[in-house]
């Protein structure tokens, strides 16, 4: 009778552990229908292309930096590699810092070039503005700072941006040479829903 019973088990066991990977992967994935997408706030809309241009402030020096040093370093390159900041930098809508404030840039820039003042930028722009208050893009990309148009892509967003993708187009309109404070215009084309 244990016999019986310990075949029975194994046997169990052994049906169980088959099935178990279609367990597994019916929940861990699924297709959402039409109806429930509706229930998350989300829509089968069509996808829209949207542009604006922001001014992007990059305060290094003076009494309240918006850009600070969070990785020097030991050994000093002429261009800064191995540099890191951290970021928390106004978006405005004209080249003032004192025009009206749309939006934070947030994330960092690491130098990653040996040969060249060649960035990388991870960082979100937050709105606070107008329709896209609470939504934000993000972008990682390689800037090369001595070209007179660097692109980086768009890789997401958050709110109105969700599954956003696209692009921008960074343009330096100054740079104090003295403190580093940088003023960048930034051309923002974005496909969302």
């Amino acid at each position: 009778m244990s016999s019986f019973l310990q075949n029975t088990t194994f046997f169990l066991l052994l049906i169980n552990s088959l099935y178990l990977p279609f367990q597994t992967q019916a929940t861990f994935d699924k297709t959402i229908e039409h109806e429930e997408a509706k229930e998350l706030g989300l829509t089968f809309l069509k996808e829209k292309l949207s542009h604006f241009m922001v001014y992007w402030h990059d305060v290094v020096g003076g009494p309240s930096p918006t850009s600070i040093t969070v990785v020097n370093p030991p050994n000093k390159s002429p261009n800064g590699f191995g540099n890191m900041n951290m970021i928390d930098n106004p978006l405005t809508l004209a080249p003032k810092l004192s025009s009206k404030l749309v939006g934070k840039a947030q994330g960092f820039y690491a130098f990653a070039s040996q040969d060249q003042v060649g960035l990388l930028m991870a960082m979100n722009f937050a709105f606070m503005e107008g329709k896209y208050n609470g939504s934000s893009i993000t972008i990682l990309g390689r800037n090369i700072v001595s070209s007179k148009v660097r692109e980086m892509p768009i890789i997401g967003g958050s709110g109105l941006f969700r599954f956003a993708r696209g692009y921008v187009q960074a343009r330096t309109h100054t740079w104090n040479h003295k403190n580093g404070d940088a003023i960048i215009q930034y051309h923002c084309y974005v496909m969302h829903y």
